[in-house]
């Protein structure tokens, strides 16, 4: 057995061993539902949770109609808000992280400031955004953007701060101007952290997205969770939750596979 059919198997046995956990954690949670050991009205079983989810995103229903597409109608809603707050934030986090990456005396400059915003909530700031905005989706879409922003900033600028000196000597010796260099040897370079960061935003926004929702009362997958547990509507709860392990699990794995795409220059 070669060395690619040896990787091929590890990651073949670490997939199989990924789906024995899931399907144990179902198992227990089907024995502790079933068996009583917490009352369905705080735990359902498994089968009440996917009916919910298969009602909820109008796929069943009574006498085999659609269900009632609320959940559906949710999902689209913090989908939509997740993506946008995490495409400005891709973008501005680029941006911004080029322009103070680039030069050592910015990144001096601008460093401390960074570090004593980075670690603020973005969620603190939806009393202020509130205050500012109003009780509206732009509001919502503000916080994500701003919260999503700072992995992808800080990536950037740490892709840009490691760029090989002699890239930059060479740079100058071929007379090249500021926006060149950054385009034809620091973006190339930064790729690879910029990547890492906007997977990392990518989970930021929708957990900030969610968040949102709950706080200020707009329509999402936030909203329909914070009142199904306000009802005791377990099995609705359970599959709101189901579902945002879902979006999240699919957009971390799409965001993987673009980024192997991307980067198979790097590849040996």
């Amino acid at each position: 057995m070669n060395g690619n059919d040896r990787g091929r198997v590890a990651i073949f046995m670490n997939r199989l061993g990924s789906l024995a956990v899931l399907c144990a954690l179902i198992a227990l949670w089907w024995m502790a539902s079933n068996a009583g050991w917490v009352s369905r009205v705080f735990l359902p079983t498994p089968q009440a949770t996917f009916a919910s989810l298969l009602e909820g995103l109008n796929l069943s229903g009574p006498n085999g109609n659609g269900g009632n597409g609320e959940l559906l109608a949710f999902t689209q809603a913090t989908v939509g808000r997740m993506v946008q707050g995490w495409l400005l934030a891709s973008l501005f986090g680029v941006l911004l992280g080029a322009a103070i990456g680039v030069s050592p005396a910015v990144r001096a400059w601008v460093q401390p400031t960074l570090e004593f915003i980075r670690p603020l909530p973005a969620s603190a700031l939806l009393p202020l955004a509130i205050s500012i905005f109003g009780l509206n989706p732009g509001m919502v879409l503000f916080v994500v953007a701003f919260g999503a922003m700072w992995p992808v900033l800080l990536a950037t600028v740490h892709g840009f701060a490691a760029v090989e000196p002699r890239l930059s000597e060479v740079a100058r010796c071929l007379q090249m101007s500021r926006a060149a260099f950054v385009w034809k040897m620091g973006l190339p370079n930064a790729m690879p952290d910029i990547l890492a960061g906007m997977r990392l935003a990518l989970t930021i926004a929708l957990i900030v997205a969610v968040v949102g929702e709950m706080i200020a009362s707009q329509s999402g997958l936030g909203q329909a969770i914070l009142l199904a547990a306000r009802a005791f509507r377990a099995s609705d709860l359970f599959a709101g939750i189901a579902l945002l392990g879902l979006i999240g699990f699919a957009s971390n794995a799409l965001l993987a596979f673009a980024e192997k795409r991307l980067l198979r220059w790097q590849q040996p």
